[in-house]
């Protein structure tokens, strides 16, 4: 019997119609609209069993996935695209009119035409209602209420005509320059570069209209343009003077009932290692033998918030800045001048405060007791990182002894964590030579050597011990609200890239296993490709593939260092995050109760999303100086290698300095050429010519548009 009727089934399933089945699977995603539904369940639900009716499924699928009324989420995983007739998300603007809007709970990007955007601005929160679907088509949708402003100031040089005036922006997001009335240019002049609030965008107007808030300097001047770059980010550039003001308030003087709350460092020998240019002296190290092979290690930190008291002046600014932000020629500092250079740094010959991590370690790097406490100390000397290096190389100079066996408990160190798994990037930087006028002489860069490596270890041991001090709970206890440096495991499919990118050039990543497997294989490429050609851009492409490390209450661990339990405590003078680590770990070392999750958490996504900002504005004015150091250099012919592509081009880095510029598409025109993401090249339809990351390539400087930061080079046929 159940033969038969399977037999009559089948046949059944044969005379279903293309349009029956159709029906049949629309009604079934709506009668699951939020679940995610593999072809096989598709397939096994609507008994769906011959081939043909697989195909005709197959078919089906594809023709509502073209329609947008369903979404693949993974390869041969559908989900009922659930458009009401109106979305929340967030507007993104192209200056060349390519508008899209972001919906708020993820989603594919929906396309917004500029004259139905209602001049929402970039990043504005929307709501959007939906135009009709048209066959094959994107979607496409209209601003029907922009519910949130993102920014309204923008940064660019004015142009001052009889009786208005212009911004010229240099923004990308922005097709059309700001209108400015000429009573609202608080006295700007043409070649002025200024920060300009958009006021109203009238509906029939082309031009938003806005007023000038402040006027930076002349074009091209140094400071002028450092300071644009700031503006440009939504970062400060000027000090609150009331909270100068405030900073002036404090007494730098320690009291005797102070120092004696504390314990006592002040005879321990003691000594900071910085950059030659630091003034801001975060951390010390001192030492002392406890007996043959065991020594007592201080990590000694700046002790900020014994002076800036939570909620005050001083410390809401320093929540808002979250990190001090180091430009090429300057920094701008979280706190104020009086705290960072003066009250907190643990300047030499000077009792300071600080708040340490004591260490009883072998020289084999064995920590056999630790303890976090409140100290007072008194540096005895300050070292340059060139100090200490040549102290560590030539075995010779003030405080030989000390300084050796820190670098020998630091090598043991950095042993163990490579041997757990923390992957090694150890990246150059590129430094400026740069002259009174600020404008660059030279090109250098600085590597990381034993002596920077000396104190990284040290700090690093610190941050791991202030978390697992917080952290490690017996496992039926629910551990205080901390602030982790969090980093997930790499992305799969970025993961997966790579191996692929690799593998023309010879090498090998693993891509599964345990987390350990895939960072000793990454090390295994690292050591590979050193010193090879192809190192950076390897370096570059594996970095891709990681994830980025951030702030969170929610503790995941530590990836790229292979380390559980991950803080940062060892520089409260320049981030926000470990002055709160301070104040926490202080308030539960006294018994006190745990803080509220969420409210550290919202800070915690603060603190990462400046950090974030600050980098993209200290990559900004490096690539202004390079932009000015080769303005100079126009027409010279220089190596490089292709260091990334892009539809609209080549970006070349220069083997000699490091500089980066732009062989635009335009400019390829032996041939039409398609660009490949997913090998990193671009190919010539007709002649085949392929243009991948890594190739050797020589170059002409053709154009610095400093305005713009950008530089374009051509194209020298060897």
């Amino acid at each position: 019997m159940a033969k038969k009727k399977e037999k009559k089934e089948k046949k059944a399933g044969k005379r279903m119609s293309k349009k029956e089945l159709a029906a049949l699977l629309i009604d079934f995603f709506h009668a699951k609209p939020n679940e995610t539904l593999s072809m096989k369940y598709i397939f096994s639900e609507l008994r769906l069993t011959t081939h043909p009716q697989k195909m005709l499924c197959v078919d089906i699928l594809h023709d509502l996935l073209a329609d947008d009324y369903i979404s693949e989420i993974e390869k041969g995983k559908f989900r009922l695209t659930n458009h009401g007739t109106e979305m929340v998300g967030t507007f993104q603007r192209k200056s060349n009119g390519k508008n899209s809007f972001i919906p708020e709970g993820g989603g594919e990007p929906i396309f917004v035409a500029e004259r139905n955007s209602a001049h929402a601005m970039n990043n504005d929160k929307v709501r959007i209602t939906f135009y009709a679907k048209r066959k094959n088509k994107d979607a496409e949708g209209e601003v029907i209420e922009i519910l949130e402003r993102a920014n309204d100031t923008f940064v660019g040089t004015l142009e001052v005509a009889k009786s208005y005036a212009f911004l010229v922006t240099e923004n990308r997001t922005l097709a059309n320059d700001i209108f400015i009335p000429k009573d609202k240019l608080k006295g700007g002049k043409t070649g002025d570069k200024a920060i300009v609030k958009v006021t109203e965008w009238p509906d029939k107007a082309k031009n938003p209209i806005g007023q000038v808030i402040d006027i930076l300097g002349q074009a091209g001047d140094n400071t002028t343009e450092m300071h644009a770059i700031l503006a440009e980010f939504g970062l400060p550039y000027v000090y609150p003077k009331a909270v100068e003001t405030a900073a002036d308030k404090i007494p730098a003087e320690i009291s005797a009932e102070e120092i004696a709350k504390r314990e006592d460092f002040r005879k321990t020998t003691t000594f900071t290692i910085d950059p030659k240019d630091a003034k801001d002296f975060d951390d010390a190290l001192s030492i002392r033998k406890l007996k043959d092979g065991l020594w007592e290690v201080g990590v000694h930190i700046a002790d900020v918030t014994h002076y800036v008291k939570e909620g005050g002046i001083i410390d809401k600014e320093a929540e808002k800045r979250a990190t001090s932000v180091y430009l090429v020629d300057r920094t701008i500092p979280m706190l104020p001048e009086r705290l960072c250079n003066f009250i907190c740094s643990l300047r030499p010959n000077e009792e300071k405060l600080a708040f340490s991590v004591i260490f009883d370690i072998t020289e084999k790097g064995e920590v056999r007791n630790s303890r976090i406490v409140h100290t007072v100390i008194n540096s005895d000397r300050r070292f340059t990182y060139e100090e200490a290096q040549q102290i560590i190389e030539t075995k010779e100079g003030d405080y030989k002894e000390e300084v050796l066996t820190l670098d020998t408990i630091a090598k043991a160190l950095r042993e163990k964590r490579f041997a757990a798994g923390a992957i090694n990037f150890d990246r150059y930087e590129v430094k400026f030579e740069i002259d009174e006028k600020g404008k660059p002489i030279s090109v250098y860069f600085k590597e990381s050597k034993d002596a920077n490596k000396l104190v990284e270890e040290f700090m690093l041991l610190a941050n791991r011990t202030v978390a697992e001090f917080v952290g490690r709970v017996p496992k039926n206890k629910k551990p205080k609200v901390l602030p982790y440096r969090i980093h997930d495991l790499p992305d799969p499919e970025k993961l997966e890239n790579l191996s692929q990118f690799i593998a023309r050039f010879g090498y090998k990543v693993r891509t599964s296993g345990t987390k350990t497997d895939i960072s000793k294989s990454i090390n295994h490429l690292l050591d590979d490709i050193h010193g090879k050609k192809e190192e950076n851009l390897i370096e570059t492409v594996s970095i891709r593939a990681m994830q980025k490390a951030r702030y969170s209450t929610h503790n995941i661990g530590h990836y790229g260092l292979a380390f559980e339990y991950y803080t940062h405590f060892t520089s409260p003078i320049r981030r926000f995050p470990d002055m709160m680590v301070h104040r926490l770990v202080t308030k539960y070392m006294d018994g006190g109760r745990s803080v509220s999750e969420a409210k550290y958490e919202d800070l915690c996504d603060h603190s990462s999303n400046m950090e974030q900002i600050a980098a993209n504005a200290e990559r900004a004015s490096i690539k202004y100086k390079q932009v000015e150091f080769m303005s100079e250099r126009l027409g010279q012919i220089y190596d490089g290698v292709i260091s990334g592509v892009t539809e609209w081009g080549l970006y070349v880095e220069l083997n000699e300095n490091k500089c980066e510029g732009l062989v635009p598409v335009r400019d390829l025109d032996d041939d039409y050429y398609e660009f490949d993401e997913k090998n990193y090249c671009l190919r010539g339809r007709r002649k085949n010519k392929i243009y991948s990351l890594g190739d050797a390539i020589t170059v002409r400087v053709a154009r610095a548009n400093l305005e713009k930061k950008q530089l374009d080079f051509e194209l020298i046929e060897k």
